[in-house]
């Protein structure tokens, strides 16, 4: 069985391992190394590099904003929009799915002394009738209802999209309420990809935006808030009191439009291998997995308990050059992006087959990362 293990592995090894943890693993392509290397610079903490001036102002017009800023990550994003938003003993409303009560490390409540109410949506998305009687009376004891949060592309909720409508709905709900509304729109552009709207129109109700650089467009690192003019520049101060305040980032912010010019047409491949691994994957047994719920490029399926578990699986298939992380117990989440093939999918889906196939339950688990999804 050893050997037949190995020879799988020779087959689907076109290359290089293929990697489906997340799209957070791409390598700056040619044409973005040579956009990072040519990048005018300046110091960004005063202002002065003009390449992160120049992305600012192009997320801004985009997304039908007054201004934006710069920086690390898209938890760094988020937080930073908390912070602007809220103050110490207000509380958020979220989908219990949400990245940022998930993986953000605790970061509202340890940076800014806010709190969460979670909320039950369906794949992470929420409505009029989930959040009705859920702002908190305004008294003495109880905290302040300042901010609604919400994700699209959902992570843990399934790798959902917005419809536009909804948000809709809910963006007016939210300000009739008193409430300010903030997406981390880590995966916008694929969300935009997969439904065919606007970004600009999809934030027409949404306060504040943050959007991830170093997934589904592919750059080394970064994300962007974007908002009205007084959010931001709350915003710029928290980045600096987070210690993420940057000097010369015009290379990153150079990857970042060379990724806004190429990377966001061809998202659709992605979602298309997203869907082919999908058929291919929901037809071995021992899994379960609806393809017509793949809406993006993040695919979760469930192994059936009686075969093992997700970490035993995701151990098998590392050992077959594929690599797809566990999110639960039974439950893993491949991610496609610009750096997996569609023949790669094909190959990954025939490696889950075959793994289960020869057994699993044995397999002693690489917990590495276990249930953390980005």
């Amino acid at each position: 069985m050893a050997d037949e293990m190995i020879d799988l592995r020779r087959n689907i090894d076109l290359r290089s391992d293929i990697d489906l943890r997340s799209d957070t693993v791409t390598k700056p392509t040619a044409g973005m190394r040579a956009a990072i290397a040519s990048a005018e610079v300046g110091d960004d903490m005063s202002g002065e590099d003009p390449t992160v001036n120049r992305l600012e102002k192009i997320m801004a017009d985009l997304l039908g904003k007054e201004a934006a800023v710069y920086n690390c990550s898209g938890t760094q994003s988020n937080q930073m929009a908390i912070r602007a938003h809220c103050q110490q003993g207000d509380e958020i409303l979220i989908d219990e799915t949400g990245h940022i009560v998930n993986y953000e490390a605790g970061g509202a409540a340890a940076l800014s002394g806010v709190s969460a109410r979670l909320l039950r949506g369906r794949g992470g998305l929420l409505d009029i009738d989930d959040l009705e009687g859920k702002v908190r009376a305004d008294n003495q004891h109880c905290c302040i209802t300042r901010l609604l949060c919400v994700e699209n592309t959902t992570n843990l909720g399934g790798g959902r999209v917005w419809p536009l409508g909804q948000m809709a709905r809910v963006g007016e709900w939210a300000h009739r309420n008193g409430l300010k509304v903030h997406l981390d729109g880590a995966r916008l552009f694929n969300a935009a990809a997969s439904m065919g709207y606007q970004v600009k129109d999809f934030v027409a109700h949404v306060d504040s935006i943050s959007v991830c650089f170093s997934k589904g467009l592919g750059c080394p690192m970064g994300s962007i808030l974007v908002g009205d003019a007084a959010t931001i520049y709350r915003a710029r101060r928290a980045r600096k009191l987070f210690g993420g305040a940057l000097r010369q980032a015009g290379m990153m912010a150079a990857a970042a439009i060379y990724a806004l010019e190429h990377h966001i047409e061809r998202l659709h491949e992605d979602h298309q291998n997203a869907r082919v691994f999908a058929e291919l994957t929901s037809v071995i047994d021992g899994i379960h997995l609806n393809p017509e719920e793949v809406e993006s490029n993040l695919v979760f399926f469930d192994v059936d308990s009686a075969r093992g578990t997700a970490a035993q699986l995701s151990s098998r298939l590392l050992e077959q050059g594929v690599k797809i992380n566990p999110t639960g117990p039974q439950r893993l989440r491949a991610c496609t992006h610009l750096d997996v093939s569609q023949d790669q999918v094909r190959a990954a889906a025939e490696a889950i087959r075959t793994c289960l196939g020869h057994g699993i339950a044995q397999a002693n688990p690489v917990m590495n990362g276990a249930y953390a999804t980005r």
